[in-house]
């Protein structure tokens, strides 16, 4: 698969006198019909980068070439191709849902606009809403709006920020199915931020990690997952908890205990052993859970933070 859009060394530094790099020297591509996972903690530099693929924010230094053409250079060309959704932003709150579309319709010169953008309204469930000022709209439907604006214009490259973030799980989960078809049936390239670690996984082919403006990691979401170590152990004692807590510090084993609930961070090869010494330390328990690591416990580890 070809790169349909290239980063180099791209920079964002804000002020002079106290200068903050929200965004330090990053390099990476987006490759055709690849949906990307751009992930990180708050701050991270997420939202900053997705401003510059958009030329709404400058870079200091970098450069950014969508189809294999400089992007300082075909800005207007290229932005026909290229479209955008947030949970974040919205659309002009006076205007309809249908007068707003056919504002980007003539935008973009999309034909056949009015067919095209009742199908996607229906899709998400807010066509019965089609002549209702924006305004009006509840959170969720707006971000379903942003959706349906950033793909009825039939874009080759879609740049969503936490496009589900403010959206229940069931329609959560229509998004997601969505962008997985619109990929297989049009080959539309994805940029993905989110928060939603299970969501990443489930659809995302590659993810990037920031962390304080830099790319900490760039693989697939199941080897980054496996790049964990500690496996959550979880189990359920009846008798011996005080015993177990004293068992866990002498082995300095990371765990969290709520009344007769205990769980563990360790290694899935010491798991058996552990398991073992509780024999012979006469713990009891009734239940067991072991979990692998997922791409949430590789976010926590690189955010530094404990689950």
């Amino acid at each position: 698969m070809h790169p349909v859009l290239t980063v180099e060394h791209l920079k964002k530094v804000y002020g002079k006198k106290n200068p903050y790099t929200a965004v330090d020297s990053i390099s990476f591509d987006l490759k055709e019909g690849e949906i990307l996972g751009l992930l990180g903690p708050n701050g991270s530099g997420k939202t900053t980068t997705i401003q510059m693929l958009l030329g709404t924010l400058s870079p200091t230094s970098g450069t950014i070439s969508y189809f294999q053409k400089s992007f300082t250079t075909h800005r207007s060309e290229i932005l026909k191709k290229v479209s955008f959704a947030s949970t974040y932003t919205s659309l002009p709150h006076v205007l309809t849902i249908m007068e707003n579309l056919r504002c980007f319709a003539w935008f973009y010169e999309v034909k056949e606009w009015k067919k095209k953008a009742l199908t996607l309204l229906e899709r998400f469930g807010i066509a019965e809403a089609k002549n209702r000022p924006v305004s009006s709209l509840s959170a969720g439907q707006v971000t379903r709006l942003m959706i349906v604006k950033a793909f009825f214009i039939e874009p080759k490259i879609v740049l969503l920020d936490e496009p589900t973030a403010s959206l229940d799980p069931e329609i959560s989960v229509e998004v997601c199915n969505f962008l997985l078809e619109e990929r297989a049936k049009k080959g539309v390239s994805i940029l993905f931020t989110s928060h939603k670690m299970g969501e990443v996984a489930e659809i995302c082919d590659r993810t990037i990690f920031l962390k304080k403006g830099k790319i900490m990691a760039n693989d697939l979401p199941s080897v980054l997952a496996k790049s964990v170590s500690g496996h959550q152990l979880r189990l359920t004692i009846i008798e011996g908890m005080e015993k177990m807590i004293a068992l866990a510090d002498r082995k300095k084993i990371p765990y969290v205990s709520e009344k007769q609930n205990i769980q563990f961070s360790l290694p899935e090869k010491e798991i058996p052993l552990f398991l073992q010494s509780l024999t012979e330390e006469k713990i009891s328990y009734i239940s067991i859970q072991i979990k692998e690591p997922s791409l949430e416990d590789y976010f926590l580890q690189l955010a530094g933070k404990k689950r």
